[in-house]
C-alpha cells in the first residue's frame, strides 16, 4: 500500500465534524467551503493549517478552490458534504419544488470539475422516502451522465453504532469514477460477548460521555464566559480519546496543543426556581411535560441533537436535553461529548451558535467511519503526522456576523436577516403583509 495523506474537500463545511473525522482517517482536507461566517470563524480556528473558504458553493467553481488551496493541480481523492436538508427533512414540507434542494445539484456540478476519485453525500432519511426517491433516482442519473457511479443500495447509518452515544440517522450517499470500486458501507464497531457466542455493538453511554465533566454550577465565573479552569474526574475509555488521554492506533489526526484542565464551551444557563423543580421530578430517560425536554439517562443514548433554525428562519433553539443528574439543560461542551468532539475542538463562545453548530454537524467519529472505507478502497497507508499545532487566535471565537463577515469581507446577510411579520390597520382592521 502507498504511504501518503490523500486530499479531500470539505462542501457545505459548517464548523468541521465531517473534516475533522476525515482527518482522523487520514486525509488531508485541504478546501472548506462554508457560506456562514460566523461558522468559517470557528473552522478556521479548529483547522488553521488548512484553507477555508467563506462563499457559497452556487457561487464558487473548481479552479477557485484549487486556487485559493493548497490544492493547485493535485489530484482530489473524495470530495464530501452534506447539503442542507430543510428541503427533504420528514419534519419538514418534504417538496421537491424546494429552492433549498438546488444545493445538492451545486455538490453534484462541483464534484463533476474537481473530477475526485470519490464523493460522499449526506443527508436526511427523509431523502429516501416516498417522492423523493425520484430525486434520488435524478441524482444517480446526472452522475452517470458525468463518468461517475453512486452505490444504489444506500443506507441510512445510525451514529449509535459508530463509537458516538447519540441515536443520530443520517443518509450517506457513496459514489465514485466508474472504473473504480466503490466503497462499502462500515461495519458496526462490535466486541465479543463469549457468553451469547455473538458480536455486539459496543457504544459509550451518556455516563461514559460526560460523568468526568465538571459540574458548572460549581463555577460562578460560567454564569459570564464559556471556560474555567477546573478539575476534571475519571474519564471512562471513551472520553480518554476524546480528552487526549490514550494514543489511539487508528487516528490520524493532527495532534493539538491545549491544557487539558480547561474547560471550555460550558457557559451556564439560568433557569428559574420552577424550571428546576420540574427538571428535579423527572424520571431519567423521560420527557419533561412542560419544555418537552428530554431528561437524559445516564445508560442510554442521547437523543438526536438538532440544530434550531437560523436567524432568516426565526432564529429558533432547538430542544436541549436536561443533564441527568443536575437539574438543568446540558452545555455546550456536554453536547459535544454526546457528539464524539474531542475536548480541545472549540465552539462559538454563545450557547446559541455552539448547539446550532453542534446540531448542524455530522458526528466526527461517524465520518471517520465513511473515511476509513474511502481509504481501504484507495488502497493506502495513512501517515501518522508529527506536526503539532496551537490553537490560537481565540478572538475569532466570540466574532459577531458583523465582524465575522468582516474578518472574510462578505456581506453580513449572506445568511439572512430575521424576518418579522409586518402589520398595517385598515378601516379597524389588521392584516399581515
Amino acid at each position: 500500500m502507498n504511504q501518503k495523506r490523500p486530499i479531500a474537500v470539505d462542501l457545505f463545511a459548517g464548523v468541521g465534524g465531517m473534516t475533522l473525522g476525515f482527518e482522523q482517517a487520514g486525509f488531508d482536507v485541504l478546501a472548506s467551503v462554508e457560506i456562514d461566517p460566523i461558522h468559517c470563524s470557528i473552522h478556521h480556528y479548529n483547522f488553521p493549517f488548512w484553507t477555508t473558504i467563506c462563499t457559497s458553493v452556487t457561487k464558487i467553481t473548481a479552479n477557485q478552490i484549487r486556487e485559493l488551496s493548497k490544492i493547485k493541480n493535485k489530484p482530489i481523492d473524495v470530495v464530501f458534504g452534506g447539503p442542507p436538508c430543510q428541503g427533504f427533512s420528514l419534519m419538514g414540507k418534504r417538496s421537491l419544488e424546494d429552492g433549498r434542494n438546488s444545493l445538492v445539484k451545486h455538490f453534484i456540478r462541483l464534484v463533476i470539475e474537481l473530477q475526485p476519485k470519490y464523493f460522499i453525500i449526506e443527508n436526511v432519511p427523509g431523502m429516501t422516502i416516498g417522492k423523493h426517491k425520484i430525486f434520488l433516482e435524478e441524482i444517480f442519473n446526472e452522475f452517470a451522465k458525468n463518468n461517475y457511479q453512486v452505490k444504489t443500495d444506500y443506507q441510512n447509518l445510525n451514529a449509535a453504532n459508530y463509537g458516538v452515544p447519540q441515536l443520530r440517522e443520517r443518509l450517506f450517499l457513496l459514489g465514485a469514477k466508474q472504473g473504480l470500486i466503490l466503497p462499502n458501507y462500515p461495519n458496526f464497531v462490535t466486541q465479543y460477548n463469549q457468553q451469547d457466542n455473538l458480536f455486539l455493538p459496543t457504544t459509550p453511554n451518556v455516563k461514559d460521555a460526560i460523568q468526568d465533566l465538571p459540574e458548572v454550577n460549581h463555577y460562578p465565573e460560567l454564569n459570564y464566559r464559556d471556560w474555567v479552569i477546573a478539575d476534571y474526574g475519571k474519564p471512562s475509555g471513551y472520553v480518554k480519546n476524546l480528552r487526549d488521554l490514550s494514543n489511539v492506533i487508528d487516528d490520524y489526526s493532527y495532534s493539538r496543543i491545549y491544557n487539558k484542565q480547561l474547560l471550555t464551551a460550558s457557559l451556564r444557563t439560568k433557569h428559574t426556581q420552577k424550571s428546576i423543580d420540574r427538571f428535579n421530578n423527572t424520571p431519567q430517560g423521560k420527557i419533561e411535560p412542560i419544555s418537552r425536554f428530554l431528561k437524559l439517562h445516564p445508560d442510554g443514548f442521547c437523543n438526536t441533537l438538532r440544530a434550531g433554525t437560523p436567524s432568516n428562519r426565526g432564529a429558533h433553539t432547538s430542544p436541549r436535553p436536561i443533564h441527568p443528574f443536575t437539574p438543568r439543560c446540558i452545555t455546550v461542551r456536554e453536547a459535544a461529548r454526546l457528539h464524539s468532539y474531542p475536548d480541545w475542538f472549540r465552539f462559538h463562545v454563545t450557547k446559541w451558535h455552539g448547539f446550532r453548530q453542534i446540531g448542524n454537524s455530522v458526528p466526527p467519529l461517524l465520518a471517520k467511519a465513511i473515511a476509513q472505507e474511502v481509504i481501504k478502497v484507495l488502497e493506502i497507508s495513512p501517515i501518522k503526522p508529527m506536526t503539532k499545532y496551537k490553537l490560537e487566535n481565540e478572538e475569532i471565537l466570540s466574532f459577531n456576523i458583523s465582524q465575522a463577515a468582516k474578518y472574510y469581507n462578505v456581506s453580513p446577510d449572506v445568511i439572512g436577516k430575521r424576518t418579522r411579520k409586518k402589520y398595517i390597520t385598515y378601516h379597524n382592521v389588521t392584516t399581515n403583509i
